[in-house]
């Protein structure tokens, strides 16, 4: 039997260890993957980590790699199933088509997406609309929530 094919969420270089526990708890909610590339700006062991997932946080499906490049080597993503977002994204995240196999990006909280990594893939860059133009963006569990919801749009 073959593995289904799963949304997965990809946070790149975390720093806050709340936020990270709260998007293992939306990865739980969705029966989505948490893929953390590293390094953390924490330890994974952090009680803030698991405060934020609450006791869901045992059943988190968490899969760990030691740079980007271990990533792009373990999964071998195609071009189609990544999806970029940052607050400058040149699209809506409400314009593309989601494949169940989707993999969704964000980066640091302070920095967002490493630069290097944008250059490998500035057409997959994707942003959360705004309003307003007094916010720059939103918490990043806020935004893991908001794509992770829209990518599944329809399948849930």
């Amino acid at each position: 039997m073959g593995l289904v094919p799963m949304t997965a969420i990809v946070l790149v270089q975390p720093e806050i260890p709340g936020n990270t526990g709260a998007v293992g708890r939306t990865c739980v909610a969705l029966d989505m993957e948490l893929i953390l590339i590293h390094p953390l700006g924490f330890e994974i062991s952090d009680k803030r980590v698991k405060r934020s997932g609450l006791d869901y946080w045992p059943h988190v499906r968490l899969t760990e790699y030691a740079s980007w490049e271990a990533f792009l080597t373990a999964r071998t993503p195609r071009p189609d199933q990544l999806f970029l977002f940052e607050e400058y994204g040149a699209r809506s995240f409400y314009e593309p088509d989601y494949p169940e196999d989707a993999f969704l990006v964000f980066g640091q909280e302070t920095k967002g997406i490493p630069q290097a990594i944008i250059d490998q893939h500035p057409e997959r860059l994707f942003k959360l609309p705004m309003r307003s133009d007094v916010i720059r963006s939103l918490n990043l569990a806020n935004t893991v929530a908001a794509a992770a919801y829209q990518a599944l749009r329809g399948k849930l």
